[in-house]
């Protein structure tokens, strides 16, 4: 069974402004958030567990430079974007 992907209204509005940002991008993002509902585990998004005070959190790459943020539920197979954007912004 696949994850779930549940956008919140804020998350959405990040995400708008972080595409329109870096269109270049677009394809690239689209392409990680496919990977990640099919396979969180998937290599090439280096999903993390965060430290410190965003403990909570886990992370995925887009690229080099670029994360998602995201809260993971792996019982619920649920995912809920929480931030993206450039890697020091972002954490």
């Amino acid at each position: 069974m696949n994850y779930r992907l549940i956008y919140t209204d804020s998350y959405i509005k990040r995400a708008s402004r972080f595409l329109k940002k870096h269109p270049d991008l677009v394809s690239q993002y689209e392409k990680t958030l496919k990977i990640l509902e099919l396979n969180p585990q998937h290599p090439s998004l280096r999903l993390h567990q965060l430290k410190g005070k965003l403990n909570n959190l886990h992370s995925i790459s887009i690229n080099i430079s670029y994360r998602i943020t995201l809260e993971f539920y792996f019982d619920d197979k649920k995912i809920i974007p929480i931030n993206v954007g450039h890697h020091d912004d972002v954490y």
